[in-house]
């Protein structure tokens, strides 16, 4: 079993469950000491996940190849998920650049260069397959560049702004 900490949109939630890559089909997960059945489709790595259910309620959802978001029918989340029983902690990227999570029109940019942020605060909103998908602060900080502007499409992987 492994045991995770995985927290999303800033709530943790400790799981434990089989080694992944091993397992398809149904799996039984603890979740904050709970036990929860999920299947999953036979995908190989977890960025070509596209569905799952769990508990018997079917879930579509996209997963970033880092782990650092998730999008669902309830829109993007931030994700970070730490390996409790890891002896080396992952060091933070101490990255500030903003990257698109997925392809998309820029709707709205809600900062401005030289504005303070907090984590966690939205920065833009990203339109995708016809939801709005809020871009937010991965730190407290300073806007230091905007890449975009409103009506601009912008790729996966493209710097959308940066925090310092």
């Amino acid at each position: 079993m492994s045991k995770l900490s995985i927290t999303i949109d800033g709530h943790t939630f400790v799981v434990e469950s089989p080694p992944l890559h091993r397992t398809t089909g149904a799996i039984t997960v603890r979740v904050d000491g709970q036990s929860v059945q999920v299947l999953t489709p036979e995908t190989g790595s977890p960025e070509l996940l596209d569905w799952l259910i769990v508990e018997r309620r079917p879930y579509e959802v996209a997963v970033d190849p880092n782990l650092r978001w998730m999008r669902s029918r309830f829109g993007l989340h931030q994700v970070e998920v730490r390996d409790l029983e890891a002896t080396v902690a992952r060091p933070a990227s101490g990255d500030g650049r903003i990257k698109a999570p997925i392809p998309g029109l820029i709707t709205r940019v809600l900062v401005s260069p030289g504005e303070a942020v907090e984590l966690g605060q939205p920065l833009l909103v990203l339109e995708a397959m016809k939801m709005e998908n809020e871009i937010r602060a991965p730190r407290a900080g300073r806007v230091t560049q905007i890449h975009v502007a409103p009506g601009q499409s912008v790729a996966l992987g493209v710097v959308v702004a940066e925090v310092e």
